[in-house]
């Protein structure tokens, strides 16, 4: 039996750690814009203590190396009297190491997007949550779309650290393979492939969604 036919017998582990990678990385890019749409929010209008303390959240975040942060969640939460399971963990790991990173690209682009938008939105009558759903929102996102789908990317890489945590995710799966037939060229290249697939959905999607966004004149540079 050749090295190929060993990596089809156990394509079942493949299958079912890349659905999980799938899941892991759906539900975290989800909730992690989610959380980074909120602090965009949250950190509209004047200076207090609530907004030094998102910024002080997103500088945190941005220093812990990632992998620490899921040791923290998985290790470290049941010294305290908080035990999650390895998939919890891994989840709000990446939910909040990414959320701070969505929050940090959408400040970038609400900083330099033109006072005219806002002053002719004030100038009708939005008040401040209808100013940032209606106006602010949908302009930021779409143009900082190039930055969000290099965020998106990174953070299906790191769903390759929850192996280390028990997770069976692709990388996990190739690991259980190679190193029950010995063959980690073949295992680790079809890991290899099956992110790059995924990759390249969401390069797909980044474009459709960019060329939507300069349809309906959403994105201000």
């Amino acid at each position: 039996m050749n090295e190929w036919e060993i990596i089809w017998q156990a394509r079942s582990t493949f299958f079912t750690g890349f659905l999980n990678t799938l899941e892991m990385f759906i539900l975290s890019t989800l909730l992690g814009l989610l959380f980074g749409i909120l602090l965009l929010y949250l950190l509209e209008g004047p200076d207090h203590l609530l907004r030094r303390s998102i910024r002080l959240l997103i500088d945190t975040m941005r220093t812990v190396p990632f992998l620490i942060l899921v040791y923290l969640l998985y290790y470290g939460l049941p010294g305290i009297g908080f035990r999650l399971s390895a998939d919890h963990a891994g989840l709000l790991a990446l939910t909040l190491y990414h959320g701070a990173y969505f929050a940090e690209i959408l400040r970038s682009q609400r900083l330099i997007m033109p006072a005219g938008y806002i002053e002719a939105a004030q100038a009708h009558g939005f008040r401040h949550f209808t100013l940032y759903r209606r106006i602010i929102l949908p302009s930021v996102l779409m143009s900082a779309l190039p930055l969000l789908g290099n965020q998106f990317i990174l953070c299906l890489k790191d769903t390759a650290f929850l192996c280390i945590i028990t997770v069976r995710e692709v990388t996990a799966a190739a690991n259980t393979v190679q190193s029950t037939y010995f063959i980690p060229l073949k295992a680790f290249a079809v890991a290899i492939l099956l992110y790059w697939l995924v990759t390249l959905a969401i390069e797909f999607g980044i474009r459709r969604a960019g060329r939507l966004g300069q349809q309906r004149g959403l994105q201000h540079v």
